[in-house]
């Protein structure tokens, strides 16, 4: 099911999409990091997808990568019962664009990742 979810993934954010990995029953795809917005609102608002419930963002740095920030992104879908976590690489410039638009509940995770890693 899980590999049925990564191409139906894939097909839908085309080239937002870097790489997709399945571990431990869940989806992971790591996406361009200008493409947050789009990609966010395609996993909520498309019918086949449904990711409408928003868990939390976080980041984790590793210093000896050139982007040495990944912020990742937990996403579920309750009509699929299914889970997907969005990461995308930055750097201490990237711009990094706010979600708040299409999940409101991203506010107070986006301000802790600032607050911790000024990302």
């Amino acid at each position: 099911m899980m590999q049925e979810l990564s191409t139906l993934v894939a097909e839908k954010l085309g080239n937002a999409v870097l790489r997709s990995d399945v571990a431990y029953g869940e989806l992971t795809v790591t996406i361009v990091a200008a493409s947050v917005i789009d990609v966010l609102t395609i996993l909520k608002s498309d019918p086949s997808l449904r990711f409408v419930s928003f868990i939390d963002i976080t980041a984790v740095d590793y210093p000896e990568r050139a982007e040495r920030f990944e912020v990742v992104y937990h996403l579920l879908s309750p009509y699929n019962n299914t889970r997907v976590r969005v990461k995308l690489a930055a750097n201490e410039t990237t711009d990094v664009a706010s979600v708040i638009l299409v999940f409101p509940a991203a506010d107070w995770f986006e301000r802790e990742v600032y607050d911790l890693y000024g990302i």
